[in-house]
């Protein structure tokens, strides 16, 4: 194995975060930061390490599933039955030694950081609910590599996946260029579009779903994973001491860390396009069905019972025969 490669390899897995509906955690530093979670996917805080290969088993065991062999890790405690996060997000960003994540759950080092996929999960998904619409998206843009399971994934068929899409992307309105505090970031190096081209990917990633949020609501279970290495090139590039290094940083944690703070009406997502069948259904079933009991109840109030029913009609038979 070349150097470049082994190196490629050891910084892989520096930064993961872990996003699962409600529940959000990280890795930094070779090490797991859990950045948010549900009260039914409970994380013990400790001292206890992960292996690298393990991270699928455990996203496994968080959406609910089986996995072949038990994970012997205390870090994460046996939930309710019934009750799953919606989505699973995991981000690997390669080339950092620390991000700046205040609010997290629990953190856990990362020993033997070697490459791993959430292809089993994602098969896992397009199996069982294979008639829904689940929400399956691994991507890579620096690789310009994207994968894809599902029916609902024709939301994302126009995503920006290569670097010359995701660039061209940036010039156009509602880019992040236009939101975010580049300071020492430059719109023309090569390194610095990389980093920026990431976070516009995650920028737009949140914006599809926000314009379809029925996709994030159904309960056939979502899994986003994604894999930046903009940091990675800056270091190269700059340096981890420079003002382009810390300012990209702080940019990405600070991505990272934002999260949905919804209505304040509490209203309700869009109906998908089946409501209207399904509502002519059940509003026509139940008219027919309360029909029918004023129907049966009428004929059993005005029923002669000497003439109408069996049993008093055999009884009245056996009384003329004694």
């Amino acid at each position: 194995m070349s150097l470049e490669n082994r190196r490629r390899m050891e910084s892989l897995f520096t930064v993961a975060l872990i996003f699962c509906s409600a529940f959000t955690s990280g890795v930094q530093g070779d090490s797991l930061t859990i950045l948010q979670a549900p009260e039914y996917v409970s994380f013990q805080k400790g001292d206890w390490p992960i292996s690298g290969e393990k991270i699928p088993d455990m996203v496994a065991l968080t959406m609910g599933f089986s996995v072949q062999e038990d994970l012997s890790w205390p870090g994460l405690r046996a939930g309710p039955l019934f009750q799953r996060p919606r989505a699973n997000v995991l981000v690997v960003v390669r080339g950092v030694d620390s991000l700046a994540l205040p609010q997290s759950v629990a953190s856990y080092p990362l020993e033997n950081p070697v490459p791993f996929t959430l292809d089993s999960v994602a098969e896992t998904i397009h199996t069982l609910f294979a008639e829904d619409t689940p929400v399956v998206l691994q991507l890579a843009p620096s690789e310009e590599r994207l994968y894809m399971l599902g029916k609902a994934n024709a939301v994302f068929e126009d995503l920006p996946v290569t670097l010359q899409q995701i660039r061209a992307r940036l010039s156009q309105d509602g880019s992040v260029l236009a939101s975010l505090p580049l300071n020492s970031l430059s719109r023309n190096a090569e390194a610095d579009l990389l980093f920026l081209s990431e976070v516009q990917v995650l920028h737009d990633i949140t914006a599809l779903l926000q314009r379809h949020r029925h996709l994030a609501k159904d309960h056939s279970p979502d899994l986003y994973s994604l894999e930046l290495s903009g940091l990675e090139e800056l270091g190269r590039r700059y340096g981890q001491d420079s003002s382009q290094y810390q300012d990209a940083t702080a940019i990405l944690a600070n991505v990272l860390q934002k999260s949905n703070p919804g209505s304040p009406y509490n209203l309700a997502y869009k109906y998908n396009f089946e409501y209207a069948v399904i509502f002519n259904i059940v509003l026509w079933l139940m008219i027919i069905l309360a029909l029918a009991v004023i129907v049966i109840s009428y004929n059993l109030w005005n029923m002669d019972p000497g003439y109408d029913s069996i049993i008093y009609r055999m009884t009245n038979q056996k009384i003329r025969l004694d």
